[in-house]
C-alpha cells in the first residue's frame, strides 16, 4: 500500500472509538503517508469539475450548506496520484478498517470532493438514514489556511434533547469539539441517533477554499449487494 499509513490503522482501537461520547468519532493525524499526501494536495481536481451547490433547501428548516461538489466515477479526469489512492480505497484492506472501526459488515463506499468558499458554512445536522459514517479528509496546509479562518468540522453534543428532524443553531449544543481541519488529518465518525456535527461559517479570502475528500460510508443494500455478486 502507497498511500495507507498501516502503522497508524494498526494502532487504531476499535472499541474504544465505538464507545466514543457523544457518539464515535475519531481524528486520525497521518493516515495517509506523508510524501503520498503531498503528492494528493498538489495535483488536487481543478474547480472547473465541479458542480455550484448553493442555496439548495434542507429538510426540517436547516440552512443550505453551500459549496462546490464534486462526486467521483471511474471515467473522472484526476491525476494519477489521485487515481492511485482510490484504489487504495476500493481495496479490501480499506474496507477491512472501516468494518473493523464501525462493527458494520455490509457497507458500501462513495466517495467525493467539496471546496466551501467565504461566507458558507454547513449547519448542525445528522446525516441521513442509510448512512453508517464518513471519514473526512482535509486539505489545507496551515502555511496557507489560517486556524482564524474556520473549517474545523465541530463534533457537538446536544445531550440527547434534539430531534433529528430539527434546526438547532451552534450555540444551542451542550458542547463542541473540534476536528483539526489542517494538515494531514483526517475524521472517522459513525452515524447515530444524535450524531450532530457542522463546521461553521468560513472566513476565508475571496478565491480560497476548505477542501474536503470526503468516504461516505453507506448501508449495502440488498439489490446492490446481488448486482456485485453478479459483476464479478
Amino acid at each position: 500500500m502507497k498511500y495507507l499509513n498501516q502503522s497508524v490503522i494498526k494502532e487504531l482501537d476499535a472499541q474504544a472509538y465505538q464507545t466514543t461520547a457523544p457518539y464515535p468519532w475519531l481524528g486520525i493525524p497521518e493516515f495517509i503517508q506523508a510524501e503520498r499526501y503531498q503528492a494528493l494536495l498538489d495535483s488536487m481536481p481543478e474547480t472547473t469539475l465541479f458542480d455550484e451547490n448553493f442555496g439548495h433547501k434542507r429538510k426540517f428548516g436547516q440552512a443550505s450548506h453551500d459549496r462546490l461538489a464534486l462526486e467521483y466515477h471511474s471515467g473522472l479526469a484526476l491525476s494519477p496520484a489521485w487515481k492511485e489512492f482510490m484504489q487504495e480505497l476500493k481495496s479490501d484492506h480499506y474496507k477491512q478498517f472501516i468494518k473493523r472501526m464501525t462493527g458494520m459488515n455490509r457497507i458500501d463506499l462513495r466517495f467525493h470532493w467539496h471546496y466551501t468558499p467565504r461566507g458558507c458554512s454547513v449547519s448542525p445536522h445528522c446525516d441521513a438514514m442509510r448512512k453508517i459514517g464518513s471519514h473526512i479528509f482535509y486539505f489545507n496546509t496551515t502555511e496557507e489556511w489560517q486556524a482564524e479562518w474556520g473549517g474545523d468540522t465541530l463534533i457537538l453534543d446536544d445531550g440527547g434533547e434534539f430531534k433529528r428532524q430539527s434546526s438547532p443553531k451552534f450555540s444551542d449544543f451542550k458542547s463542541a469539539q473540534r476536528a483539526n481541519a489542517t494538515g494531514n488529518n483526517s475524521l472517522l465518525f459513525s452515524r447515530n441517533g444524535n450524531s450532530w456535527h457542522g463546521v461553521e461559517e468560513i472566513t476565508c479570502p475571496e478565491g480560497q477554499y476548505r477542501k474536503v475528500f470526503i468516504v461516505v460510508i453507506n448501508k449495502l443494500s440488498f439489490r446492490r449487494s446481488l448486482r456485485n455478486i453478479f459483476s464479478r
